[in-house]
């Protein structure tokens, strides 16, 4: 996904020269053709994540459309008081680029996990958050993202759910259904909507249709177009590469009740509010905490009370 989005922003910075992409030293690999056929649109702010996010800031306030780019929770966490009190505050033209996203870097440990971002950031005024689920939607977003302007954020990880391009389906703020199904809804945002469209696999080979609904934008959130899928079957289950406590589970819910649409389940999937113990890859990480197609299917078939 990081590709995309670099090539992406690559044709964006070629058409405004006012963006500028602000480092925290890292990623050359991805970033050497920007840096090499840009280099007055580029700036590497160092190890130092809190002064990246203030210097794009200040750039943003003197007319600049600035990106800032690192790990998900160094970009997102580390500096936290400067996206709050400088980029939303001020309503600046700064986005957030977090490569990855959830268990990404699941063999580095919790310090370098990304679980809390999604609920975090959609708590600050102004801020819009993205959370693509393949290279061709986040470079679609990218785009979205620019025209907007604003405060936003873009949650990059390293898996991919493997839907074929359709980048006109793709609206920010707006749900996607990708596949239809009239007993259970399952939603989910980022690569781990794979996971969910795998589940769907299995569960159709015990004749159970799963609704499965792309919720790419956490904010703005689409709550119509949420409580319409959840309205179809009844049976709602959340799933997200995030602590349960915040993050998709946690809108879908407010949504939902807020709207009094008749559920009789509902289950979240996510990381149950802990810090994670082990380490390893993004799919054993998903496995080892009940985050994949298995754990999906389990619930649905709770929802639904079948033993399988």
């Amino acid at each position: 996904m990081r590709d995309a989005f670099i090539r992406a922003l690559s044709e964006l910075a070629d058409q405004d020269p006012s963006i500028v992409l602000v480092n925290g030293d890292l990623g050359f690999g991805v970033l050497n053709d920007f840096i090499a056929n840009r280099p007055t649109q580029y700036l590497n702010a160092g190890v130092a994540e809190q002064n990246m996010t203030a210097v794009a800031c200040g750039m943003a306030l003197e007319g600049a459309r600035a990106y800032t780019y690192s790990i998900a929770n160094f970009t997102t966490l580390r500096c936290l008081e400067q996206l709050r009190n400088d980029v939303c505050y001020h309503d600046a033209n700064v986005t957030a680029v977090s490569v990855g996203g959830g268990f990404s870097y699941g063999q580095l440990g919790m310090s370098h996990f990304a679980t809390e971002d999604l609920a975090i950031l959609r708590a600050l005024p102004n801020m819009t958050v993205v959370a693509p689920s393949d290279p061709w939607q986040a470079a679609e977003l990218t785009k979205q993202l620019h025209k907007r302007g604003g405060p936003t954020y873009l949650r990059i990880d390293k898996d991919k759910a493997g839907l074929p391009p359709a980048p006109e389906d793709v609206v920010l703020g707006k749900v996607r259904v990708v596949r239809e199904g009239g007993d259970v809804a399952i939603f989910a945002t980022g690569g781990i909507l794979g996971e969910a469209l795998k589940a769907a696999d299995m569960l159709a080979e015990e004749g159970i249709a799963a609704q499965i609904v792309d919720v790419h934008t956490i904010k703005p959130f689409d709550a119509e177009g949420v409580t319409a899928a959840a309205g179809r079957t009844g049976v709602v289950i959340t799933v997200e590469e995030h602590n349960i406590v915040g993050g998709l589970g946690a809108a879908v819910a407010e949504a939902v009740l807020e709207a009094g649409v008749p559920v009789r389940f509902f289950h979240r999937i996510g990381l149950n509010d802990e810090f994670p113990s082990v380490v390893g890859d993004q799919r054993y990480l998903r496995k080892r905490y009940a985050m994949d197609s298995d754990a999906i299917v389990a619930a649905a078939r709770k929802g639904l009370n079948r033993n399988g």
